[in-house]
């Protein structure tokens, strides 16, 4: 064989290969194209959260919503139009807060001005996600960079893939199973309740005419019972009223909301169940008493939710806004 062939094979190899490297999600994927992505990410979300200090659950609990379905690939910020109804339309998905959403968008802005067409939404709302939970005293975690954002989004995709408030564990657990989730993974991201808020419809049955019996759900301390209906009372005729997933420390991405399950304090159904289910009930103790612990099993549920089926290379693209596709679907 010549040297010229060596040649020839040996750059047909290298070509052969390029894509695979090209699209491997890694830390630093921005590096050289832009090279201020972390820091106007941080500036953003700093004023973002200061101002609107519901930002960080928000942007959390859709980052969720989107890895949940069909992977980490920003299906969940595109809007409907008269061609198709998108994911962010699905009942389940009509709770979500705007504020998330607008956290996204701004930092898309601003990127789109630094650096055109580079960032994904996708790679945003993971940033974003990390940066927000450090900011609300949460631990820091590993994000790899190089998602594409999806080319389609429907609202039907959402069907099934969610627990819902009133949920058992029986129901929740395979949910998660199903996606690669084991039972204490889904425990330590089911902690992210420890910051944000639900609606009042949401738990509304364990407060008025829970049984023949009780007025209201016994699982709940009866101070905590009595304040949720008062706060609760008007929330037929006002959607938007909610509640504090942990009363305590609404704010601080701490451990408190596994304490506050032992308290009679767990706002949801799942909640209560989380802390009387034989499965669950270990992890949560264990929570509950070792914050360290919690921090510790959470970044390494939420980096393998970060991941989960992403979409790399030409299966996605990268928009221009986070909201639309970058053509319309034929």
């Amino acid at each position: 064989m010549t040297y010229n062939n060596l040649i020839t094979i040996f750059l047909f190899l290298s070509l052969s290969f390029l894509p695979s490297m090209q699209t491997k999600l890694t830390p630093d994927y921005y590096q050289k194209t832009c090279p201020k992505f972390p820091d106007i990410v941080r500036r953003i979300l700093n004023e973002k959260q200061h101002n609107t200090p519901s930002t960080a659950a928000a942007t959390l609990r859709l980052l969720f919503h989107d890895c949940m379905v069909g992977g980490c690939d920003a299906s969940i910020l595109v809007s409907s139009n008269s061609y198709n109804k998108a994911e962010r339309d699905h009942a389940v998905n009509l709770p979500l807060s705007g504020d998330g959403f607008d956290a996204v968008m701004r930092i898309k802005n601003a990127l789109e001005l630094e650096c055109p067409g580079v960032i994904s939404c996708a790679d945003i709302l993971a940033a974003a996600a990390r940066e927000l939970v450090v900011n609300s005293g949460g631990p820091t975690f590993t994000v790899h960079f190089g998602r594409k954002d999806s080319l389609e989004s429907k609202q039907s995709s959402s069907e099934n893939q969610f627990p819902l408030p009133n949920m058992t564990m029986s129901q929740v657990i395979p949910l998660f199973a199903r996606k690669g989730f084991s039972v204490q993974e889904m425990v330590a991201l089911v902690g992210a309740h420890t910051i944000g808020m639900s609606h009042c419809d949401q738990f509304s049955n364990r407060l008025f005419k829970f049984s023949k019996t009780s007025e209201t759900d016994p699982e709940y301390n009866p101070e905590y019972a009595a304040g949720l209906r008062k706060l609760c009372e008007n929330y037929m005729k006002d959607s938007s009223m909610a509640a504090y997933n942990d009363v305590i420390t609404p704010m601080k991405f701490d451990n408190m909301y596994f304490k506050n399950l032992r308290r009679g304090l767990g706002l949801l159904a799942t909640d209560t169940a989380l802390f009387r289910d034989p499965r669950t009930k270990p992890f949560v103790d264990t929570y509950a008493d070792k914050e360290a612990k919690f921090f510790q099993d959470f970044t390494r549920a939420i980096e393998k939710l970060t991941i989960l089926d992403v979409k790399t290379g030409k299966e996605g693209e990268v928009r221009s806004r986070c909201d639309s596709f970058n053509t319309l679907p034929k």
